[in-house]
Parts: structure tokens; C-alpha cells; sequence
């Protein structure tokens, strides 16, 4: 019995059915539209300046908590203001764990010696500005995951709203937390803190990972999708090719001067997963979905749906797409 349902589990791309016609007529349909890209930096704008709000009001206070200080030198004596002045010295926060006490304090009297003390009665502003370039180089690295990070919250938020109006009960694993949580649609957070899903379709477990390594690919994968549910899932069922019914790449920059280079790194870990699974006599179902297709991808990503390659495909900015893609994983 054991053997029969194993081989079952890879058999799951063999018979797949031409799904992604639900919502593709031609690979038309798949270019991002010149106002999905337009609303796209608009949002992206809109999230750089949520994320820069905290250094901005960091700086602000800074500035109220300096002004003791009626010399360069004296903002030594401020020793709360501290971590403040390693960071206006151009220290990161993960490079302070390589430095010792002595050279923390070496970087803020340079600070001082070259850049507070000529600027005269201003060096509180050149403080302020000083501090806020490095932070800007905080925010930098973390708007570079933006892109990513945006699609990852869509995707989750779709999959909950699909299986909410099916009616279909589902857990969801809290990346903070580190476990298992019974899933509320209604939480408006949701999909921030998700790694991942577990919900039943007739009475079969499944459940969808964010982001996974499996041990016989080497390689991150975006979604991962698991035939049985989070329960039942053990940590050795990672390394087992059979557990697996359907992986996906997943790019949310909306970018189209990176959309090419999206699909070639999301096409070559598609075809990375392909073959570890045929190696393992397996063939789980394979999925694309992205924010930035442009015509020449899209050609390609077309052809490899009709020819069998892909199991479906949706662009990220398309909201039938995603509804349609989405409803197909819940069902698989």
C-alpha cells in the first residue's frame, strides 16, 4: 500500500490537464499592462516610505537630544546618544559585533575631529545628516527584499481568500512564532507573518511552503506544495521526492528593466527542479507567476505551457490570473 500511494505522488505531473487556459487565451495575456506596472512603483514608493518613517523620527529626536551639547566634543558626554554617534561614524549595525569598545570610540572621535567640528554651530545638523546616511544604507538592504517580500504577502493573501470562500478551514505556519497557528481570514496581518499554509481539498492533506531548500535540489525554492497536511509532515519528508505534488518560482519586482533577468533565474530553478525529480523518478507539477512579464518572456512561458514544460503560469499583477492560479494550487 505504501508503495502504490508513493507512486502515485509522482505521477502528479503527468496527467495535468491544459489548467492554465482558465485564465490564458495566448501569451498576450501574460505582459504586464502598462498601469499594473505604473500602480506597481507607485506601491513600491509607498512602502519606502513606510519603511524610512522609523530613521526619519530617529533622526528627529536625535536632533532634540543633541542639543544639550553646545560643542562636538561634548556630545561625548552624552553617553546615551551613543549608539546614535556610531552610527552617524558610518557604522552598520552588524558590523558593531566585529569592534571592540576601543575602536567604537576611535570611529566617533574621527566623526567629531573631521566632520562635526568643521561644520561650527551647525554640527548638530551634520550629525543629523550623517546619521541618517548611514540608516539610509539600512533602508537600502531592505528595499532590495521589498520586491520580494510584496509578492510573497499578494500570493499568501490570495491563497487565504480563495480557500475562505470555499468555506475551507486552514492553518497557517507563523515565520515569528515558529509554529502552527489556526488561520483567521479576517486577520489583516495574515500574510505578513506566513511561511506557511495547510488546508484539506477532498479529504487530502496539503500543505504550501515559502521558500524551502529541499535537500536533493540544494537550491532555495519560492513554494513548495506537500501532499499531506502540516500535521502529518515530518522533517525527514522534506528529503523525500514523493512528498512533493508542486513547486513554483515566484518574482514580485515590477521593474520590466529586470523582468528578463527574473525569468532566466526563475527558469533555470525551474529547470534545476525538474531534473533533481526526474533523477528521483518523480514529476510534480512546476509553476511560474510574476509581476514583470514582458513580450519575449512571455512567448517562451506560453510556449512551455502549451508544450507541457510548465504546469501553469499567471502574472502576479493580474488579478484573475492570481485568482485562477491560486484556486488551481488550493484543488491540486
Amino acid at each position: 500500500m505504501g508503495e502504490k500511494s508513493s507512486e502515485n505522488a509522482c505521477m502528479y505531473g503527468r496527467k495535468d490537464k491544459l489548467n492554465f487556459k482558465n485564465h490564458l487565451s495566448s501569451w498576450k495575456d501574460l505582459v504586464t499592462a502598462y498601469e499594473a506596472t505604473r500602480a506597481g512603483f507607485i506601491a513600491m514608493a509607498f512602502e519606502k516610505n513606510v519603511k524610512s518613517t522609523p530613521f526619519i523620527e530617529e533622526a528627529k529626536s536625535l536632533k532634540v537630544l543633541a542639543q544639550p551639547a553646545k560643542t562636538p566634543k561634548d556630545l561625548l558626554k552624552l553617553s546615551e546618544l551613543f549608539p546614535a554617534l556610531l552610527t552617524a561614524s558610518g557604522l552598520s549595525d552588524k558590523s558593531l559585533k566585529y569592534l571592540t569598545a576601543k575602536d567604537k570610540k576611535k570611529a566617533i572621535r574621527q566623526l567629531i575631529k573631521k566632520f562635526l567640528e568643521p561644520a561650527g554651530d551647525d554640527f548638530i545638523d551634520e550629525l543629523v545628516y550623517r546619521f541618517l546616511l548611514t540608516r539610509g544604507g539600512t533602508l537600502g538592504g531592505m528595499i532590495r527584499n521589498l520586491a520580494g517580500f510584496l509578492g510573497e504577502k499578494k500570493f499568501v493573501r490570495c491563497i487565504i481568500s480563495t480557500l475562505s470562500v470555499k468555506g475551507i478551514k486552514f492553518s497557517y505556519f507563523n515565520k515569528e512564532l515558529k509554529e502552527w497557528i489556526t488561520g483567521d481570514s479576517k486577520d489583516t496581518t495574515i500574510e505578513e507573518h506566513t511561511k506557511g499554509l495547510s488546508w484539506k481539498h477532498k479529504r487530502k492533506g496539503r500543505t504550501l511552503f515559502l521558500n524551502l531548500t529541499p535537500p536533493f535540489i540544494e537550491k532555495n525554492v519560492d513554494v513548495c506544495i506537500f501532499n499531506c497536511k502540516w500535521d502529518k509532515l515530518r522533517k525527514v519528508d522534506f528529503k523525500k521526492p514523493s512528498k512533493y505534488i508542486a513547486l513554483g518560482e515566484l518574482k514580485g519586482g515590477i521593474d520590466p528593466a529586470g523582468a528578463d533577468e527574473h525569468w532566466k533565474t526563475a527558469n533555470t530553478a525551474l529547470e534545476r527542479i525538474r531534473a533533481a525529480f526526474v533523477d528521483n523518478k518523480c514529476q510534480p507539477k512546476t509553476f511560474f507567476i510574476g509581476a514583470a512579464i514582458e513580450k519575449s518572456m512571455a512567448e517562451e512561458i506560453y510556449k512551455q505551457l502549451e508544450n507541457g514544460i510548465l504546469s501553469n503560469a499567471a502574472n502576479l499583477t493580474n488579478k484573475e490570473q492570481l485568482v485562477s492560479i491560486c484556486n488551481w494550487i488550493c484543488k491540486l
